[in-house]
């Protein structure tokens, strides 16, 4: 009993392999975790992209209607007196300031998604590894 490491309160001397079995353990924990965020952060990204490409559909959509009025406006201008002509160029004019309007929004949505990649997990493992490599050199 005098020999014994947990009746003096002292902490067990694990074995190599356990030690290493251990770290596997971790890694595995980790590696799993690191991959969860980097598809949550993909997910996220993903969203915002698309957000941003419907209303650059839409500001297309939009401006097409606009091109139709303002043919209609040409039309409407030689064909008949000036209100009715004045009123298509006035409906022209207010849709293409909306198509505008909704492909800013887009090219901002679309923007602030930023580049396809999981930042924050790779930052992440970059700070892993560093954190491994520090208690390897030790």
């Amino acid at each position: 009993m005098a020999d014994d490491p947990h009746a003096s309160g002292a902490p067990a001397e694990r074995s190599v392999a356990e030690l290493i079995r251990e770290v596997s353990d971790e890694t595995s924990t980790l590696i799993r975790q690191e991959l969860r965020l980097a598809q949550l952060e993909l997910t996220q990204k993903g969203k915002l992209l698309g957000v941003g490409l419907g209303m650059f559909g839409a500001g297309g959509a939009v401006a097409l209607f606009g091109v139709g009025a303002l043919v209609a406006a040409a039309i409407l201008a030689l064909a008949t007196a000036v209100t009715a002509w004045l009123a298509a160029l006035i409906v022209a004019v207010v849709l293409l300031a909306a198509a505008g309007l909704l492909a800013l929004t887009g090219k901002r949505e679309v923007g602030q998604a930023g580049a396809p990649m999981p930042q924050q997990a790779i930052d992440s493992t970059r700070q892993d590894l560093q954190t491994v490599k520090e208690s390897a050199s030790r």
